[in-house]
C-alpha cells in the first residue's frame, strides 16, 4: 500500500498519541521516558488539536496504520483558549501538579507540570503569525519527502481560511529540523526559553 496523507477521522487518536510517544524525546523514540503514562504527552500535542482543528489535522497512513500526523491551529490565541477553558481542567483535575525539585521529576512528571502550568506563548509580531503548527513521523516515514507534503497541504489549507501567517517552535539544539524548516520557507523569529520560534507568510 501506498502511504496517503488523509484527514483525521474519529478512531485515530490512540494510533496518533502513539506517534506522539515514539517521537515523543525530541524526535525519538520516547516510549521508554514515558513507561508509566504513555499518552502523557498526547494530550499536550494531539488530543486537542483532534479535538478543536480537525479540519486542519492530517494523518500519513499506510500499511501498517497511522505513521504521522501534521497538526495545525488557524487562530492560536483562541486555540490556547479553548485549551485552558474545554481540555486543561480535566487534565489538572485527574493528574496532580508534581511537587519537589523540578530536576528530579520523570518526564512523565514534567509532562503533569505542563498541565497545569501551560505555556502560550505566541511569537510576535502575532497579526502577521497567528497559526501554529507541528508535525511528527514514524522513523520509517522520514527522509521519504512525506514532512514536506504534509505542510504543504496545512499551509495550503491555513491559506485558503484566509490566515496572513504560520509559526511553529523547536528546539534551540535541533539542528537539522531547523535546517529542514529553513529549507520549506520558514525564517526564525524569535527564542524565547529554549525554543526557537520560526514563522512563515502565507499569500
Amino acid at each position: 500500500m501506498q502511504p496517503i496523507i488523509r484527514d483525521y477521522q474519529p478512531g485515530d487518536e490512540q494510533a496518533a498519541y502513539y506517534v506522539c510517544l515514539k517521537t515523543g524525546d525530541s524526535g525519538k523514540d520516547g516510549e521508554a521516558l514515558y513507561a508509566e503514562d504513555p499518552d502523557a504527552l498526547g494530550r499536550i500535542y494531539v488530543g486537542p488539536y483532534l479535538k478543536f482543528e480537525p479540519g486542519l489535522s492530517l494523518m500519513l497512513h499506510d500499511e501498517e496504520g497511522v505513521a504521522g500526523y501534521a497538526l495545525a491551529a488557524f487562530d492560536s490565541r483562541e486555540f490556547y483558549d479553548r485549551y485552558d477553558r474545554q481540555w486543561r481542567p480535566q487534565l489538572c483535575e485527574q493528574f496532580d501538579d508534581p511537587a519537589g525539585n523540578p530536576s528530579d521529576w520523570s518526564p512523565v512528571e514534567s509532562a503533569y507540570h505542563d498541565y497545569h502550568h501551560p505555556d502560550y506563548h505566541c511569537p510576535a509580531p502575532y497579526d502577521e503569525y497567528p497559526s501554529h503548527l507541528h508535525i511528527d513521523l514514524l522513523s520509517r516515514m522520514r527522509g521519504r519527502g512525506w514532512g514536506r507534503k504534509m505542510i504543504a497541504e496545512l499551509l495550503d489549507r491555513l491559506t485558503r481560511r484566509g490566515s496572513p501567517g504560520v509559526h511553529l517552535g523547536l528546539g534551540e539544539t535541533n539542528d537539522s529540523a531547523y535546517g529542514f524548516y529553513l529549507a520549506l520557507g520558514f525564517k526564525e523569529l524569535e527564542r524565547h526559553d529554549g525554543a526557537i520560534y520560526m514563522g512563515q507568510r502565507l499569500s
